[in-house]
């Protein structure tokens, strides 16, 4: 196991940009050893980087991914951590399941406009 790994590194790894991985410095969320104006990155620093770009791909806020970490430190250590994402994903869960039923509603409305739009044309002898 290395000991530092560089900006460039990661984000050749990770497929993100410094920008990215700064604004996570930013937030606080990994903290980054300095040597100059170089960043060093430990190996638990590119752990937390690749648990956040997940949480934000199961779609979690900053405000959740660190509290997910901060739990992670407390004392009930893991379990707790596992146990909140368990009920982080359970909430994401139903967003989506209430959004894609929102989709579908509004993809419903769409074909009946649209079917309307057709009779209209069709009643006032316009061809389609």
């Amino acid at each position: 196991m290395r000991d530092f790994y560089t900006i460039t590194e990661l984000t050749r790894e990770f497929g993100v940009s410094t920008r990215t991985i700064r604004f996570y410095e930013d937030e606080g969320l990994i903290k980054p050893v300095r040597r100059g104006r170089t960043r060093l990155f430990r190996p638990s620093d590119r752990v937390l980087l690749k648990q956040i770009l997940r949480g934000k791909r199961l779609g979690f806020s900053i405000a959740e991914i660190r509290e997910i970490i901060e739990v992670y430190k407390a004392p009930s250590g893991e379990e707790g951590q596992m146990r909140l994402m368990i009920e982080r994903i359970k909430e994401k869960r139903t967003e989506l399941e209430q959004k894609r039923r929102d989709i579908e509603d509004t993809m419903r409305e769409m074909d009946a406009a649209e079917e309307n739009c057709f009779e209209r044309l069709a009643e006032i002898g316009v061809s389609q």
